[in-house]
């Protein structure tokens, strides 16, 4: 059997940049790429924590220390610059890989700056 897992996770990256007339995708801080594990052209969910809006795109390299999350083509409509985002990269893993599995997520301030990164997600309280 096989399971579709959270590989990687931006919770809450602000949105620096919506351009509609860019070729689709979304641009994320290269170094942001490299500490999620999320790869260039990679299949992303994302989910806008400002309107509700969701939808799928794909990730590519932004520059370096930028900071930019840019939102482009047609999801441009669905994101404003200063948008709170969770950008969510999804994996298939086989029953064998699931006990040592963990995502990696990274945790942004509301300046849009990495606050601290984590492998797990904390168990909600009732």
């Amino acid at each position: 059997m096989q399971s579709i897992m959270l590989k990687a996770k931006l919770h809450r990256a602000v949105t620096t940049h919506a351009v509609i007339d860019y070729e689709g995708s979304c641009a994320i801080d290269s170094d942001w790429l490299d500490m999620s594990g999320i790869r260039d052209n990679e299949q992303i969910q994302i989910y806008n924590v400002d309107n509700g809006e969701r939808f799928t795109t794909y990730a590519i390299r932004g520059e370096a220390g930028s900071k930019i999350i840019s939102v482009n083509g047609a999801a441009a409509h669905k994101a404003a610059v200063g948008d709170r985002l969770i950008i969510c990269a999804y994996a298939i893993y086989d029953e064998s890989e699931l006990d040592a599995h963990q995502p990696r997520i990274l945790y942004m301030d509301a300046n849009g700056d990495l606050s601290h990164s984590s492998h797990a997600i904390p168990v909600q309280l009732a």
